[in-house]
């Protein structure tokens, strides 16, 4: 039986994660009760352990959620949305990508669709691809700190975002009214290529770093040669391919939507990064 739910805490599915710690520290500075949760946390989730759901949604009154990222996305969040639901969760915030609406491949919006399936009242969000991937990421950052990126990006654009002005957006939801049923694509204030997004850290670092175009089969042939399995790294190939063919390169307003100011740039998110030591050596 569903209930009303006005004061409990709020659920954070993939709280250790590149956006759910994020989330996690812009809802406690804003004061609420927050419930972090993964595989890893003293109140444990596991998308593939129902056993974990129970205490997890538990008097929890909205969701973040992170899915599982992988094949059994879709299927894992139509198990699962409408579990949360019936026992309170009323309001379900899901990270999506703004790519997986124009890829033409409708099996990429499988968790969007249980999300709305599910009866919660819900939003969905839908960045770019995020700046602390240049920090976070391995297939990113390795190569940059070793001095050399090579992707098949070409000079394509991609308006990266900040995964701060994400979790900024996400807690603003997850606390406020308005949102309901409402999919929001997240950019950046401005598209860049690989090339001035290298080129920028360089200058940050002091250090010599360049960005090299290959083809997505030498990219592919390098991905499995580290041990990345064939399919995984066609993939990956591809999403950097959709950016060198322009598919990412136009921007998107929901930063302003929702918070009112625009996204954070990218120089001053390579600025703080470079201050911290993301690059050293």
């Amino acid at each position: 039986m569903r209930r009303a739910n006005e004061h409990g805490p709020l659920l954070v599915v993939g709280s250790t994660g590149k956006t759910g710690r994020h989330v996690v520290e812009r809802l406690r500075r804003l004061g609420e009760d927050v419930r972090p949760v993964s595989r890893s946390t003293s109140v444990r989730f596991d998308w593939f352990d129902e056993a974990t759901w129970e205490t997890a949604v538990s008097g929890a009154r909205a969701a973040y959620l992170v899915d599982s990222q992988d094949e059994n996305a879709g299927e894992r969040m139509r198990a699962f949305a409408p579990f949360a639901v019936e026992r309170g969760v009323e309001r379900l915030v899901l990270l999506s990508a703004r790519g997986w609406d124009d890829s033409g491949e409708p099996e990429l919006l499988a968790t969007e669709n249980a999300l709305k399936d599910s009866g919660a009242a819900w939003t969905i969000l839908r960045p770019t691809w995020f700046m602390q991937g240049f920090t976070e990421d391995e297939t990113l950052s390795a190569p940059v700190r070793a001095g050399e990126l090579r992707l098949p990006c070409g000079d394509g654009l991609e308006p990266f975002i900040d995964a701060e002005d994400i979790a900024e957006v996400a807690a603003a939801v997850l606390t406020g009214g308005g949102h309901q049923e409402t999919t929001y694509a997240l950019s950046g204030p401005r598209a860049l290529s690989m090339g001035e997004a290298v080129d920028t850290i360089a200058k940050a670092t002091g250090r010599a770093i360049r960005y090299v175009p290959v083809s997505e089969e030498d990219y592919v042939a390098g991905l499995t040669a580290e041990g990345l399995p064939e399919e995984q790294a066609r993939f990956v190939a591809k999403l950097f391919g959709w950016i060198r063919d322009g598919e990412d390169a136009h921007l998107s307003d929901g930063v302003q939507r929702v918070l009112g100011r625009a996204p954070r740039d990218f120089t001053a998110f390579v600025a703080r990064a470079a201050a911290a030591g993301a690059w050293d050596d």
